[in-house]
């Protein structure tokens, strides 16, 4: 039997709450991960990994991140595209999929074009892909 290692932090930057509420039921009902952190915005989010280049405690640095691409304030692509630029400092491999309601070919295509990018998730996101993604990351 393969030992697996729990995953330890799973980012959620989305702004829809309906979403994020039952992504974290399902997560603690399943036990997928130990914490989860929810920001409502990429800016919230960009703050908190800019904040952690300052000290780098692997600890707070997430091994999962799931993004949406429209939300205020600062949007998925503009998360994207400053993250990207920083992740390489924080020295952990973080794991980033993009969930979004947006079937748009071009969307997806512009998304799995970004090597930050591991996969394109179409809301609502099922029990059954969840918990595939944290089976398969925790290996």
């Amino acid at each position: 039997m393969i030992m697996r290692k729990k995953i330890g932090l799973t980012c959620i930057i989305d702004d829809d709450t309906m979403y994020v509420n039952l992504v974290k039921k399902i997560v603690e009902a399943k036990s997928l991960c130990k914490n989860l952190m929810v920001f409502q915005n990429g800016k919230e989010a960009l703050t908190y990994f800019e904040a952690i280049l300052t000290n780098l405690d692997k600890k707070t640095i997430p091994d999962i991140i799931f993004l949406d691409l429209n939300m205020p304030v600062m949007d998925g692509w503009e998360f994207l595209e400053n993250f990207t630029k920083i992740k390489n400092k924080l020295e952990k491999k973080i794991i980033l999929y993009i969930v979004s309601s947006s079937i748009n070919p071009v969307d997806i295509e512009r998304a799995k074009s970004i090597n930050t990018v591991k996969d394109y998730l179409v809301k609502p996101v099922t029990l059954k892909e969840l918990e595939s993604i944290f089976l398969k990351e925790a290996l």
